[in-house]
């Protein structure tokens, strides 16, 4: 029997995932992690680099097999299905449908280098949402003006700065409308005077109601727009806080953020 469609009720988690485990031969770098989200909520991964959480993006997506439990989104099985007993991989058109309800902006900006910024963030509007052209180019206005690019609509990756590159690509994420928004340490390979226009988009987004799973190693900004943030460690969620938990401890312990004390807390 397959189990890819669950009935949709009342609570259900938007992003749901049970015992995650994904192995790169001999090595494991995911051990059984469970994660949910209700749909609006802002839920960010911290933790030491190799401790999982780009992995863990990725697998959400489909960008990487993996060999173990289960990911569910808006209430569909991501990648994999139970069929008599047996772990079947999922054909390439569903994948690319359950692709379509997700938006990434990585930390590599990933711009076709002969399109202009506009054309970048109409492509999927076009190939994949089947718009008109002229409400894929309005659309498009609309994000690359959010993130403070139109000016630079008609130029080229190679003619953009790394900061305005990362900024046409999460434009690009964010006028696909997807379900669930996940962030890769986006703002990595900005400028330091750069940094706040990006997160000031994605608190933005946040205000909008939009469902956003995110890493970054900015805590100011995480406990400003993170409804829970997980601490990850060798590839397991070792604790989950509130904001708030998460703040007071700071607060607490040290005046300020504290690697040591705050993300410790059940």
């Amino acid at each position: 029997m397959t189990q890819s469609q669950i009935n949709p009720q009342n609570g259900q988690p938007l992003l749901d995932i049970r015992g995650l485990h994904k192995r790169y031969d001999q090595l494991e770098v995911l051990k059984g992690v469970d994660l949910s989200m209700q749909r609006g909520n802002v839920v960010t991964l911290i933790g030491s680099s190799g401790s999982g959480k780009t992995t863990l993006l990725r697998c959400v997506n489909m960008l990487e097999e993996f060999q173990g439990g289960q990911i569910l989104l808006d209430g569909e099985s991501i990648g994999y299905d139970e069929v008599n007993g047996k772990r079947v991989r999922h054909g390439e058109k569903v994948i690319a449908r359950h692709r379509a309800m997700t938006g990434m902006a990585f930390q590599q900006f990933n711009l076709f280098p002969h399109l202009t910024a506009l054309q970048n963030v109409t492509l999927g509007l076009l190939k994949v949402k089947k718009l008109h052209k002229d409400e894929a180019v309005a659309l498009a206005e609309k994000w690359l003006e959010r993130v403070g690019l139109l000016e630079r609509r008609d130029h080229y990756p190679g003619q953009l700065s790394g900061g305005q590159q990362q900024r046409v690509a999460i434009a690009r994420a964010i006028a696909m409308n997807p379900s669930l928004m996940l962030f890769d340490e986006v703002t990595s390979a900005l400028d330091p005077e750069l940094v706040s226009e990006v997160l000031n988009v994605i608190k933005g987004l946040a205000d909008d109601g939009m469902t956003m799973l995110l890493v970054t190693h900015e805590m100011r900004f995480a406990f400003e727009v993170s409804d829970k943030i997980v601490f990850m460690n060798q590839g397991a969620s070792k604790s989950r806080a509130t904001q708030g938990a998460v703040r007071a401890s700071a607060i607490a312990t040290t005046g300020g953020v504290s690697q040591k004390h705050t993300f410790l807390i059940l």
